[in-house]
């Protein structure tokens, strides 16, 4: 039987987004606090990732990402030897102050809190960088010895947006129905949120939801799905590829996601 996409589908309920919130606005205030010597629950952070993205559907891993000061990057480049370890301790101290009892950890580019209620936040300190006319960002990445990678998420989330106001909001329907077929029915299998996005976002071409009252293509029907499968099976099946992220185009590695992203296309659309 197969499982096609639905309207307003596996979204987050507003109580659980109060909680999100007000935990963000902790977070972002201790970060301030140590790096800015400011009390603003606001400033210098944003919402990354899926939850970022709009694409979420619970609140095992919500990413945040904390914009430091460039005098912090000079400081721990200086360092030399893996200072992108020391960086994410520092981040891990501050936020002790606001969560003692939290569990707390670095963890290769992110520092993670884990809390007693199952909801977990990913830290991701990063620097603003001006390449080629465009703001972008890099973040520590404390693994084989220490580096800066790339990241750009602001456009990536314009991106979607511009995307899923086409649609007619078909594109966050589908990538949260999918990560609510993952779940379910293939959860022993490795699926990237940024996998699904960037597939769906590819994928998608000009389907969208029908406007109310008028008449449109049945973006939850079974053709639909079809096609997202027939895309996958003529561009990413037999040899994966890297996809190309919405709007940065970074490239985002898709083989260890392909198997599992497979088989959820395959649930939506097999009669």
């Amino acid at each position: 039987m197969s499982l096609p996409v639905t309207r307003n589908n596996h979204s987050i309920d507003k109580n659980t987004i109060g909680v999100i919130s007000d935990r963000y606005k902790m977070v972002t205030k201790a970060m301030n606090a140590e790096f800015y010597d400011s009390s603003s629950d606001t400033m210098h952070s944003l919402y990354v990732g899926s939850y970022g993205r709009g694409t979420a559907i619970d609140t095992s891993d919500l990413d945040i990402m904390v914009i430091l000061p460039e005098d912090e990057y000079e400081r721990y480049e200086r360092y030399g030897n893996n200072g992108q370890s020391r960086l994410l301790q520092s981040v891990k101290e501050a936020l002790k102050e606001p969560y003692p009892r939290s569990d707390i950890r670095a963890d290769g580019q992110v520092v993670k809190i884990n809390f007693s209620d199952g909801m977990r936040f990913e830290i991701l300190p990063a620097f603003e960088q001006a390449l080629y006319g465009r703001t972008t960002y890099i973040y520590p990445d404390s693994n084989m010895g220490g580096n800066w990678l790339p990241t750009n998420p602001k456009v990536e989330q314009v991106a979607m947006r511009e995307k899923d106001a086409d649609s007619n909001h078909l594109l966050v329907d589908t990538c949260r129905h999918m990560r609510y077929v993952h779940s379910t029915f293939f959860s022993s299998y490795i699926l990237h949120g940024i996998v699904i996005d960037t597939f769906v976002y590819e994928a998608l071409g000009s389907w969208h939801w029908p406007s109310p009252g008028t008449q449109g293509k049945p973006g939850g029907s079974y053709k639909y799905a079809k096609d997202m499968l027939d895309y996958w099976e003529h561009t990413s099946a037999a040899c994966p590829v890297p996809l190309q992220a919405p709007g940065s185009n970074d490239q985002v590695e898709i083989e260890s996601s392909n198997e599992c992203l497979g088989k959820v296309l395959h649930k939506m659309a097999d009669e």
